[in-house]
C-alpha cells in the first residue's frame, strides 16, 4: 500500500482488512476497469441510513419533511467534496492521464463520489456499525441543528412552492449557452417567470447546478411576505 492510502487510513481512524477496497475506492473509471462506481452506489445508501439515524437521534422533535431537507443538505455533493477536502483524498485518487491533467483530483463530483466509495468500502470490509462510527466522526464537526431544515431546501424547489403558493405558473428554465470542452463544460441557464416578467441568469458546471444560480437569483427578487 502506498504511503498516501497509509495516511488516508490514519485520517479516517480506520485500518482497513482488505486494503484493495480502500484501493478501488480512490480509483476513478478513467483509470480502471477495477474502479471505484459500484462502491460508491453502495456508500450512497449506507451514508443515507446513517445520517438518518444520526439525525433521528439529534433531532428528535423534528417532522419527517424538515429531517429529509437537513439529510439533504448533509449528503449533497457540496458537502461531501468538503469532507472529502478535509480528509485528503485528492492526492490519493487514481485518475487517467487526461482527468488528471484536465484537474479531475480537484472536481467536486469526483472527490465527493470518492468519499461514498470509501464509505462503501468501510462497510463491505467490517459491516455497518463499523461504517457508521466512519460516518459519525466525518460529520463531528458539520453543524447539525433543527434550523437547518430550511437550508436544505434548495433554490429551485423553494421557489417552486413560493410560485405555488401564490397561483402562478412554474418558473421556465432555458439554456442560453454552453461553454467549455465535454469534459469541463460550463452552462448558462435563464429563468423566466413569465407571470410575474423577472428574468435572471445563472451559471453552472452542470444544467442543474446553472438553473439552482439563476432560481437563487430570481429568490433575491421576490417579495418576502
Amino acid at each position: 500500500m502506498s504511503s498516501g492510502l497509509e495516511q488516508l487510513q490514519q485520517r479516517l481512524q480506520y485500518v482497513f482488512v482488505d486494503t484493495g477496497l480502500l484501493q478501488r475506492a480512490v480509483t476513478h473509471r478513467s483509470f480502471s476497469s477495477d474502479h471505484n462506481e459500484r462502491l460508491e452506489f453502495l456508500g450512497d445508501s449506507v451514508l443515507g441510513l446513517a445520517v438518518s439515524s444520526l439525525l433521528f437521534e439529534r433531532l428528535a422533535d423534528l417532522p419527517e419533511g424538515d429531517l429529509s431537507r437537513i439529510r439533504a443538505n448533509l449528503v449533497k455533493q457540496e458537502t461531501l467534496h468538503q469532507l472529502a477536502s478535509d480528509l485528503g483524498i485528492a492526492s490519493c485518487m487514481r485518475l487517467g492521464e487526461g482527468e488528471r491533467k484536465s484537474g479531475g483530483h480537484k472536481r467536486p463530483s469526483i472527490l465527493a463520489d470518492a468519499m461514498e466509495a470509501v464509505i462503501g468500502a468501510v462497510y463491505l470490509d467490517a459491516g455497518f456499525e463499523e461504517a457508521q462510527s466512519l460516518v459519525h466522526r466525518l460529520y463531528k464537526d458539520v453543524e447539525i441543528s433543527a434550523r437547518m431544515h430550511a437550508l436544505g431546501k434548495d433554490a429551485k424547489t423553494e421557489l417552486q412552492e413560493w410560485l405555488q403558493a401564490r397561483k402562478h405558473p412554474l418558473p421556465k428554465y432555458t439554456v442560453i449557452a454552453t461553454m467549455g470542452q465535454a469534459h469541463q463544460q460550463t452552462f448558462d441557464v435563464e429563468c423566466q417567470i413569465v407571470d410575474l416578467g423577472l428574468t435572471e441568469r445563472g451559471m453552472g458546471s452542470s444544467r442543474r447546478a446553472a438553473e439552482q444560480v439563476a432560481a437563487a437569483a430570481v429568490l433575491q427578487r421576490l417579495p418576502q411576505s
